[in-house]
């Protein structure tokens, strides 16, 4: 931003000669930075024409009181928090959410526009009680390599014109990758949430990302010690690393308190569940499951399958929808398609399913805090505590091993299950505890 620059008419003149310390305060005035980094100094000396001696003595000593006392606080890091697709949306609720917590911290929603279809996108920003977003890239739809350009070109921009003092990014998403390497080559620090997560599958899109985002990181928050432990393996500093719980564990346990206070005659499906009473909720979008034809209708056998012995409310994917058409694949009249669902309406559905069946990383950790069957319908998992200790199982995508999965879960329904330590709801706050510690040292 230009300096502004203030001229000093004439007949001023021996009024500022007369009261030095206003002529140097104001001088010094206009480079002052506010919590924002926007210029706010303004000039007062055609003050002194109107004001008495001692008052403008006091008021030279109140603002230079005033400036002692900015100068001796804190200073404000500014953070850029980044979404770009649906699981990111609840994963920054709680971090913006309890950043109006921390005075030290000024947080900058930056959207991506990764998920670019409002159903997908806005419909997560009014669930979460989200602002409007800072900044929004706009980067849309595009193979792997165009999307990531795309938000790479984009985010360096409002970096280079509005530069943080960090870019805190979430999950494995390509907004996660593209938006750590461009803060890392502008020599801005990077802080990845679900840092450490391996699935150790180098075909998965997203295991590249949360590897590659990873080994630039400046600090890494981890929400269970099997991450821990891959980036200790991986030779990162251990006073980078910190266990601190799981934030999408936060967004859950928020949005459950808020929806027990909500009459559930509010959501469309609510006549559905009331009418099925016992049933089973899916939600399947994997690339690496619907892109395949031979995959997919080997998945949904099994899913049909499974609708004779319990309906299915699922509500489907865009991307899963268009694949099922291309493909011709048919589902049975038991399994009930909804469209795409905001947060709480899902919730409110699944909190009270049978069985949950997915191939969603964060359904496997929510259905696990809140101690709900889950099968997973994939052959990996880069969630493994939710194996050891939580509510799911790995099921494979075959037909036979999804239907064992099923019925396992169906006759072996009183197992106890555990939760994670530290997915109590406050991940976030001890996120940007880290965060403000790490800047003051």
């Amino acid at each position: 931003m230009e300096r502004k620059r203030y001229v000093m008419q004439p007949f001023r003149f021996n009024a500022a000669i007369q009261h030095p310390v206003l002529l140097v305060w104001d001088i010094v005035g206009p480079w002052r930075t506010d919590r924002n980094n926007d210029f706010t100094g303004k000039a007062h000396i055609g003050a002194a024409d109107e004001m008495s001696l001692p008052a403008l003595r006091q008021e030279a000593h109140t603002r230079r009181e005033q400036d002692l006392m900015r100068s001796s606080k804190k200073p404000i890091m500014r953070i850029f928090l980044v979404a770009g697709a649906r699981p990111n949306f609840m994963k920054i609720a709680p971090l913006y959410r309890t950043a109006q917590d921390f005075p030290e911290i000024t947080c900058n929603i930056v959207h991506t526009g990764q998920h670019y279809d409002k159903a997908m996108s806005q419909t997560f920003f009014d669930d979460f009680g989200l602002p409007r977003p800072d900044y929004f890239l706009k980067s849309g739809s595009g193979s792997h390599a165009v999307q990531t350009a795309k938000i790479m070109t984009a985010f360096e921009a409002i970096c280079t014109e509005n530069r943080p003092d960090w870019v805190m990014v979430v999950g494995d998403v390509n907004s996660t990758l593209a938006c750590s390497i461009v803060a890392k080559k502008l020599h801005i620090q990077v802080a990845h949430v679900e840092a450490g997560l391996r699935s150790f599958d180098l075909s998965m899109p997203e295991e590249i990302n949360r590897t590659v985002t990873d080994a630039i990181s400046d600090l890494f928050f981890v929400t269970e010690k099997n991450g821990l432990d891959n980036l200790l393996r991986e030779g990162k500093p251990a006073d980078r690393i910190h266990l601190v719980g799981n934030v999408m564990i936060d967004n859950l346990l928020h949005q459950f308190r808020k929806l027990e206070d909500q009459v559930s005659q509010t959501f469309s499906s609510s006549r559905l569940k009331q009418k099925l009473g016992s049933y089973a909720f899916l939600t399947l979008h994997r690339s690496s499951n619907v892109d395949d034809e031979t995959r997919f209708r080997e998945i949904a056998a099994a899913l049909n399958t499974i609708s004779d012995e319990i309906p299915i409310i699922f509500p489907i994917h865009p991307r899963t929808r268009k694949m099922q058409k291309m493909f011709g694949i048919s589902f049975s009249s038991r399994i009930h398609l909804l469209p795409p669902l905001g947060f709480q309406e899902a919730l409110f559905l699944w909190k009270d399913a049978r069985v949950v069946l997915t191939d969603s990383g964060g359904l496997q950790e929510e259905t696990t805090a809140l101690k709900k069957p889950c099968i997973t319908i994939r052959d990996n998992t880069e969630r493994p505590i939710t194996l050891d200790q939580g509510s799911n199982i790995l099921a494979g995508t075959s037909r036979n091993g999804i239907l064992n999965a099923f019925h396992t879960v169906m006759t072996d329904s009183q197992k106890n299950f555990g939760i994670p330590p530290l997915w109590d709801g406050r991940a976030a706050e001890r996120i940007w505890q880290v965060v403000v510690n790490t800047a003051s040292v």
